[in-house]
């Protein structure tokens, strides 16, 4: 709800409800400071009790080979060790690369921003600095970009042509959002995205959700549930803060879809049901999330969100953040 209303002031003097494809290549060269890979600086959210940590690029078997003082005895192989008499070790080397999938969220529901930007552009931001940053890193870069008439799927390539392409696919749907307003809302898409991003990661995978998570239900539950089984999966919440917390400024009109309706936010009541559909809503994605050492990035819309990535992968993290990754949405 008021997604449009919010969006049109949005545009005349308090943000960007879109982006265009260069601005989100501009966006290379501060894609540093964080990184998806599972060597995290010691203080980043990622290494919380609740949060696993990534396991990355998966490892291919290389040899055995004798045991030399120093090794790792973890690595010793009993079965060839009783059986040629002599310690050896098993060796194994790093998967040159491994596919990374973009799940971007371009619904109406993320057409909705108080300050500096919308979800949308937030959301298709996050999109092109995790597309920078993860082909810097070696590996593959795919997506889903999804809105409530059409998902995309890129599949996963290495190097600038893998991050081109998927800012292509993300500029596209984000620019688009302005003339979709009169759609009508598909939470269904999430899952569909879901079942678009499954064939990408068979194994050692890593799966970033950019989305509000609006729509989320029991089969995004199960299909989620699936994918971590043998892969990574990292949530990134975006949210505005308007959404926890209305204003009381008085009558507004606000429009879902071809929908519109006049409200009086001076209103206690309708803002406090406002605010606890939102705080359910995170509540849900923070149980799901515990459940099944899913790390949630909670992402505002109204400040740099590259910057906050930053703070995330980079910051101490108290235990207020391990046991509630999104008490931040509260603010």
């Amino acid at each position: 709800m008021a997604s449009t209303a919010t969006a049109r002031r949005t545009s005349s003097d308090q943000g960007r409800i879109t982006v265009t494809a260069d601005e989100l290549i501009r966006l290379r060269h501060k894609s540093k400071g964080f990184s998806f890979l599972p060597r995290q600086p010691v203080h980043s959210i990622l290494t919380g009790r609740h949060a696993s940590r990534l396991r990355g690029r998966g490892l291919n078997f290389e040899e055995l080979r004798p045991y030399y003082l120093g090794d790792d005895t973890r690595t010793i192989d009993w079965n060839a060790t009783a059986r040629l008499r002599d310690p050896f070790i098993r060796v194994y080397t790093e998967e040159r690369d491994r596919a990374v999938m973009l799940l971007v969220d371009q619904r109406l529901s993320m057409f909705f921003g108080s300050r500096r930007a919308t979800k949308s552009v937030a959301a298709a931001e996050v999109a092109a600095a995790s597309a920078w940053r993860v082909t810097s890193q070696g590996d593959r870069i795919g997506a889903v970009v999804f809105s409530d008439n059409e998902v995309v799927t890129v599949k996963p390539q290495a190097q600038d042509a893998g991050a081109m392409t998927v800012i292509g696919a993300v500029a596209r749907a984000c620019q688009t959002l302005p003339g979709r307003i009169g759609d009508s809302p598909k939470p269904e898409a999430l899952n569909e995205a879901l079942h678009r991003a499954a064939p990408f990661l068979k194994h050692d995978g890593l799966l970033c959700l950019i989305t509000d998570a609006a729509g989320a239900d029991r089969e995004t539950v199960e299909r989620v549930t699936t994918l971590t089984a043998h892969n990574d999966v990292l949530s990134i919440f975006v949210y505005d803060p308007l959404e926890a917390n209305l204003p009381p400024i008085g009558p507004v009109v606000v429009a879902e879809s071809d929908q519109q309706i006049k409200v009086n936010l001076s209103s206690s009541d309708l803002r406090g049901r406002f605010s606890q559909d939102f705080a359910q809503r995170r509540r849900q994605i923070e149980r799901f999330s515990r459940k099944r050492s899913i790390p949630v990035l909670p992402i505002r819309a109204d400040l740099d969100p590259i910057d906050q990535l930053r703070d995330l992968l980079g910051r101490r993290v108290t235990h207020s953040d391990r046991t509630r990754p999104l008490e931040a949405a509260r603010s």
